[in-house]
């Protein structure tokens, strides 16, 4: 395997295991059929952290910089090295929680629901960004520590899009689909799952980890996204 993965190239890599998906799906998926632009891979986002350049350099030192541990599914993204302590109210604290790259302009904490039961914090489900009126909450790193007055959210379930995604599923930027999870005993839809459309981007859906045990995902037969029946879609 290891002869096999140095002899080919990444992108031969990427349409390897696009077809794998793709064949996982099954023909139930929209995905899957031949029309569709690119297979449908749904991912769990588990709790993370968004540092702006100054919060990084003062939780790790001066003139620090993100390290990349492993490349996440959509390009120029990555899992640091680095992670952070989060502390809520009541000194209550989630150790380790993995800082993602690169930097953003403004810092931002993505939680699962159990975790802001955790935390003690009460949190508003929000679109990554949406950070007006947000909760705050206390960064420990090994160099310091950043006080938070708001950034801290539970994400909202999204679904990234390119325009020809888009045009497939029929639907626009800031729509709400339905994603069908078939699973042993759990087949679930998730309904209201943002759409967030951009050129760049890989068609990917994100659930958190609460949601990602709750529909079993990683046993998961089928995935299918539909426009619910009534949408009003911006398309």
């Amino acid at each position: 395997m290891t002869q096999l993965t140095n002899s080919i190239s990444r992108s031969q890599i990427e349409q390897l295991v696009r077809q794998a998906l793709t064949q996982q799906t099954g023909s139930a998926s929209p995905a899957a059929n031949s029309t569709a632009p690119n297979p449908l891979v749904v991912n769990i986002s588990a709790r993370h952290i968004h540092l702006s350049q100054e919060h990084l350099e003062i939780l790790f030192g001066k003139g620090a910089e993100l390290e990349v541990q492993k490349d996440l599914y959509q390009d120029g993204y990555f899992a640091a090295t680095q992670t952070v302590a989060i502390v809520g109210p009541r000194r209550r604290m989630i150790p380790n929680v993995r800082v993602l790259g690169p930097c953003r302009g403004d810092t931002q904490v993505e939680l699962a629901f159990t975790d802001s039961i955790s935390l003690g914090l009460e949190l508003p489900t929000r679109i990554s960004g949406d950070l007006k009126g947000t909760p705050g909450c206390v960064l420990m790193g090994p160099k310091g520590v950043v006080e938070l007055d708001f950034g801290v959210i539970r994400a909202a379930r999204h679904v990234h899009m390119s325009p020809a995604d888009c045009a497939h599923y029929g639907c626009a930027n800031g729509d709400q689909l339905h994603l069908r999870i078939e699973s042993p005993g759990c087949t679930t839809v998730l309904e209201d799952v943002v759409v967030r459309e951009n050129p760049e981007v890989k068609l990917e859906v994100h659930i958190d980890t609460d949601e990602g045990n709750a529909v079993d995902l990683d046993h998961a037969s089928s995935v299918t996204l539909f426009v619910p029946e009534g949408c009003k879609c911006k398309h």
